[in-house]
């Protein structure tokens, strides 16, 4: 030490709040490096009016001439809305004959005259979510065979973007609709199949809308790729689900006796489901539609996923390691209970950290949360880290965190993330006046973890690639 100077006391990082840090880290890092903009980069290149679709390698799979047509439709849907569509126009150039609607969770202050936008509502719709639905439909109804269409899709479409079948149900019933089904305890696929049977442009019935038009699916998935038809209840995919399935889930969950009498009686009509295709078109009988042919031959209709929950998973893994964790991934819960899921990934942390000192658990997915009253602050990845800070409080002096936090920002009716768990957890919320139980119960967690300074906070960040689960263990050697 120069000069002999009196050695500084740094004080000490408790080691707690140092796990804190890095699973926040983990989770940010892991968002940043999910770049929109550079998967579509890395999917498609606009050359000379050309739409090049390529591989990752670099490797042009198929060329799409879209000097060909003279109108080029856009409906970009979902909480990556706006930053999907932002980067379609300013990749592709091409301004004559493009015209489009979005609905995303709000509208930009400086609009494409071209356009018309739309700020849905979520989790459950509002009056924009079935104007934009309105909107979608005419234009697609004005498609040709000089038409091409972008289906720009991304999670949280099914609240945002919605419309029933039956045109005299109103918002408030469409509402009470998704408020039943979200508070049901059923699995994602499930409320998928009622939402399809309901509305006029889910479960393909927009892509149907455009029978002529050549069409582009691009897709922002916040489902399992085994499941790309669950992205915003299928606007266009056909509705593969069943008359029987359909059933099923409303008497598995008791659901036509709560849903308002207007929706009811449209889910009781004879052949509410309508799964049947030609070809990859729909063939449904709503208002106005005009049907091709069947002797001729539909359009193409091209698919291709920028990037999902994997991807998430992937720069989470490279984040954690760099941080000197021992990495396990577990996706084994997804859909699954909050309750079982919070007591499955704890007892597998705990099997896990007897073999590795410095343990970071990654999982992804969604839970599913039973409300039987209208809910407080929160959603259901603060509502799973409230259950994991009461099952941690009976190890106080272990050092693990627990982080439950959304891709897109938002959890629940709340401007939050998600929330991190430790140990001290239910201990400094009490001291702070808060019942971590009754908070359970109320379904109320984000007051309690905002006062603790242990919300995590992003904002909306115009992705969605499903909720990212991270807990960290530290042991001592």
């Amino acid at each position: 030490m120069a000069g002999g100077d009196a050695p500084v006391n740094m004080p000490a990082i408790d080691p707690l709040e140092k796990l804190h840090e890095d699973a926040t880290a983990i989770f940010k890092g892991a968002l940043v490096d999910c770049s929109i903009a550079t998967a579509f980069d890395l999917h498609f290149k606009f050359e000379g009016g050309k739409l090049l679709h390529t591989s990752l390698n670099g490797e042009v799979m198929e060329t799409i001439d879209l000097s060909h047509f003279k109108r080029i439709y856009v409906v970009s849907i979902g909480k990556a809305g706006l930053t999907m569509v932002d980067i379609l126009l300013d990749r592709m150039k091409r301004r004559k004959g493009v015209r489009g609607v979005v609905c995303s969770p709000e509208v930009p202050h400086k609009r494409n005259w071209r356009f018309r936008y739309f700020a849905g509502g979520h989790p459950v719709p509002n009056e924009d979510s079935l104007n934009a639905a309105r909107a979608a439909l005419a234009l697609m109804k004005k498609s040709r065979r000089d038409t091409f269409v972008f289906f720009l899709i991304s999670g949280g479409g099914s609240a945002m973007f919605d419309l029933p079948l039956d045109p005299t149900i109103s918002l408030d019933d469409t509402i009470a609709l998704h408020e039943t089904l979200l508070a049901c305890g059923a699995p994602i696929a499930s409320i998928n199949i009622v939402r399809k049977q309901f509305s006029a442009v889910k479960g393909g019935r927009l892509a149907a809308a455009a029978p002529e038009a050549e069409k582009f699916s691009i897709l922002l998935p916040d489902v399992p790729m085994s499941t790309l038809e669950a992205l915003s209840s299928s606007p266009t995919f056909p509705n593969t689900s069943t008359q029987e399935e359909f059933e099923q889930v409303l008497a598995q969950y008791q659901l036509l006796e709560k849903f308002p009498t207007s929706v009811r009686e449209l889910l009781e009509r004879p052949g509410a489901a309508e799964p049947e295709t030609h070809k990859g078109i729909l063939r449904l009988t709503l208002p106005g539609l005009r049907v091709a042919p069947k002797e001729q031959e539909p359009p193409p209709h091209h698919v291709d996923t920028l990037l999902n929950s994997d991807d998430l998973v992937h720069h989470a893994k490279l984040h954690a390691t760099q941080l000197g964790y021992t990495v396990v991934v577990d996706n084994e819960c997804d859909d699954w209970d909050y309750a079982d899921a919070a007591h499955y990934l704890l007892k597998r942390l705990e099997e896990l950290r007897r073999q590795y000192p410095r343990l970071c658990l990654l999982s992804a997915g969604e839970v599913t949360v039973t409300m039987d009253r209208k809910p407080g602050a929160g959603g259901r990845n603060q509502h799973m880290s409230l259950k994991c800070a009461l099952e941690l409080a009976a190890h106080p002096e272990e050092q693990i965190v627990v982080l439950n936090a959304g891709s897109d920002g938002i959890d629940g009716n709340t401007r939050t993330a998600g929330a991190i768990a430790d140990p001290t957890t239910v201990q400094r919320a009490i001291q702070f006046g808060f019942d971590p139980q009754q908070a359970l119960v109320e379904f109320n967690a984000c007051p309690m973890f905002t006062s603790l300074g242990d919300s995590v906070v992003t904002g909306p960040t115009g992705h969605n690639l499903r909720d990212l689960r991270v807990l960290l263990s530290v042991t001592e050697p």
